[in-house]
């Protein structure tokens, strides 16, 4: 089960995204990137954190512990943002935390030019994705981190922020565990991933006892509102049910054709030339900012 910790003190808010995260110290001596169940996300992006975050590190990809914490929203009182402070109020209880990287950096596309990513370890990340149907790591949007990144000890590639996964428990679509999903786009297309070894290697390992004792880590409360479920116990059913189908189908979703760095680059390239050329004269001096990658919250990580 995942640890529980509480917060002792809100370091300050990453507004990197819709959701508010916060980093937090806790009473382990840990600093944790928290996530409340007070966003707008809802508790649905939670499950998914934990799901596919649990599901990651059981697989063997580099994934920071995930953690329970209660917060009390008076460790918070000094923030001087009132949405934020309202954010704190409405996640009174258990929050889901990660374990901060301090120092990582963003997998962008300028560092992804010099970063090494082996074509097996590309695969297994964009399977894990395709898998659990997680349309947000992209090349704008890695949702990826390079850490450490000081010392003598080698950068690794950590993947981070999964709330976007499991798109399938918003409508429970359980019609289409074969369903393929444009995956060409990913972050680690260019690395030319090897998904077909990542699935001979990785489905194997998907069993319904694994997946049973990830469903299990997820608390009742965040289950108990899912619509069409009398009770927690049947939310995790239709969990391990679809997964587990869905891994029995990969050869129906497996993804494998991905864009080269330079075609992903000229397609950048046209599509900004589009842009412009769609522009007022008025607005041609403006700097296109769509699609550029978010800028670090003081070099550490962030989530959206």
């Amino acid at each position: 089960m995942l640890r529980e910790v509480t917060a002792t003190r809100y370091v300050e808010p990453l507004r990197s995204g819709g959701s508010v995260p916060g980093i937090v110290e806790a009473d382990d001596l840990g600093t944790y990137v928290v996530k409340f169940t007070g966003s707008a996300q809802g508790h649905k992006a939670l499950v998914a954190e934990v799901i596919v975050g649990e599901l990651a590190r059981a697989l063997g990809l580099r994934f920071p512990e995930l953690v329970l914490v209660h917060f009390d929203p008076a460790v918070a009182a000094a923030e001087p943002h009132q949405e934020v402070r309202e954010l704190h109020s409405a996640s009174a209880g258990v929050n889901l935390g990660m374990d901060y990287l301090p120092g990582a950096r963003d997998l962008t596309p300028e560092l992804a030019r010099d970063f090494p990513v082996g074509p097996l370890e590309a695969g297994r990340v964009v399977w894990l994705d395709a898998l659990t149907v997680n349309v947000d790591r992209t090349v704008h949007s890695s949702n990826l981190m390079v850490w450490p990144t000081l010392g003598t000890v080698p950068p690794r590639l950590w993947l981070i922020d999964h709330g976007a996964a499991l798109v399938f428990h918003h409508r429970w679509d359980t019609t289409a565990p074969g369903k393929r999903y444009d995956f060409r786009h990913h972050a680690l297309g260019p690395y030319g991933p090897d998904v077909r070894a990542a699935d001979a290697e990785l489905a194997p390992r998907v069993t319904e006892q694994l997946l049973r004792a990830i469903v299990a880590e997820v608390p009742d409360a965040w289950l108990a509102e899912d619509a069409g479920f009398a009770t927690p116990d049947d939310v995790r059913e239709a969990y391990v049910g679809y997964l587990l189908a869905r891994v029995r189908l990969s050869a129906e979703w497996l993804p494998t054709d991905f864009p080269s760095r330079e075609q992903v680059a000229a397609e950048e390239a046209a599509r900004a030339a589009r842009t412009q050329a769609g522009r007022p004269d008025w607005l041609k001096q403006v700097p296109d900012l769509h699609g550029k990658p978010a800028v670090e919250h003081d070099g550490a990580i962030h989530l959206r």
